[in-house]
């Protein structure tokens, strides 16, 4: 609890900084609940992958490629903590007859993208806990973002 007076305190202080007045009425709730979203958005720190797919493996004689696509993701651009998000395609290859439930690889993507990111950094997150807790022959994954930072500062550019 301490941790999160201490945000709405430095967004108190941020909205002064750009000019505002925390006091009027729009803004009065405004630090508590701009630390509260900031808890939500970054609630992948706390969480542990390993966990989430040990939690779900079945031993299955299955040697097809499992996909998963469409899965949609929210994350924060790491450089401007603006709002990066769309739709993630992931794809694996058994070995050794070990599977997930298919809602654990979802859950993985979230692992990750709750934190401050790239997207590369993310594909490649999501890649290396399936290897790591799975051990497919092969993984693929693909990540199709629209990140706020392009499209609202910077090169102002969409798609």
């Amino acid at each position: 609890m301490a941790q999160m007076s201490k945000i709405e305190g430095l967004i108190e202080e941020l909205l002064r900084e750009i000019g505002e007045k925390p006091d009027r009425e729009g803004l009065l709730r405004t630090p508590g609940r701009v630390a509260r979203s900031f808890e939500f958005l970054t609630q992948g720190y706390e969480l542990d992958p390993q966990k989430i797919l040990n939690e779900a493996v079945f031993e299955e004689s299955y040697n097809e490629m499992l996909i998963v696509k469409d899965i949609d993701f929210y994350s924060l651009c790491e450089h401007h903590l603006l709002p990066f998000f769309g739709r993630a395609h992931v794809a694996y290859l058994p070995s050794k007859d070990r599977v997930c439930g298919l809602s654990k690889v979802a859950r993985t993507i979230d692992v990750f993208a709750r934190r401050l990111q790239m997207q590369e950094r993310l594909t490649s997150q999501i890649a290396d806990a399936i290897v790591e807790h799975l051990d497919p022959l092969g993984v693929a994954v693909i990540l199709e973002g629209e990140h706020l930072c392009m499209r609202m500062r910077g090169a102002s550019k969409s798609e």
